[in-house]
């Protein structure tokens, strides 16, 4: 009885530690992020625009500054107050999810927690600037300029994603083998039952 309650209480510490480690890791995001757009700032702004991968005539990344004061793609620009608001409700509901016990794996958390760091880093600028800093130009392709915060909101969430889809498949699964297992044993008793029927009709 004593060691099943020293087990529940390290498993208990387990899960808080883990909860706490996603706020952390969270919040180290955010601050990479905003590191990231203090150099962009520093040394981007001034220039403008820096090659970082080029071959031949054709650029394939470069560093860009850039104040965007909507989405990705200039959406809801200017708005804001909604901007604000948007990433306030989302970093909520993530947390919730994550401190109400609905994220049940340590991988749901993390993935969680990425997201959260990415939407913190975004908020941080348009809270205190008005506007996001992008930074990160990929010329190879035609695509938005972004920053460190929507690497980890998307890769974060894609992940999340990815982890669902898995646990679906991986019930589906589980409860096919659990209809097949049930089925073999019932045919396996209706077998034992016929010959025992046999045997007793023998006898």
């Amino acid at each position: 009885m004593a060691l099943h309650c020293i087990m529940e209480t390290v498993l208990k510490k387990r899960t808080v530690l883990v909860y706490v480690l996603s706020v952390v890791l969270s919040i180290v995001l955010a601050g990479i992020d905003q590191f990231t757009k203090y150099l962009a700032v520093e040394y981007v702004k001034p220039v403008e625009t820096i090659s970082l991968l080029k071959f031949g005539d054709t650029e394939w990344l470069n560093l860009t500054y850039c104040e965007n004061t909507g989405m990705s793609f200039s959406l809801l620009e200017g708005q804001t107050m909604l901007l604000i608001l948007m990433p306030i409700l989302l970093i909520g509901l993530i947390e919730w999810y994550v401190f109400s016990g609905h994220a049940g794996r340590t991988d749901h958390i993390i993935a969680a927690a990425v997201v959260a760091g990415g939407g913190f880093g975004n908020l941080i600028d348009r809270a205190f600037q008005g506007y996001v800093v992008d930074f990160i130009d990929v010329r190879i392709i035609n695509f938005a300029i972004f920053n460190f915060a929507d690497i980890c909101a998307v890769c974060g969430g894609i992940y999340f994603c990815i982890l669902l889809v898995a646990d679906e498949f991986g019930e589906g699964k589980d409860k096919k083998k659990k209809a097949a297992e049930a089925e073999s044993g019932s045919g396996d008793a209706q077998t034992s039952g016929g010959t025992g029927e046999q045997s007793d009709e023998n006898a």
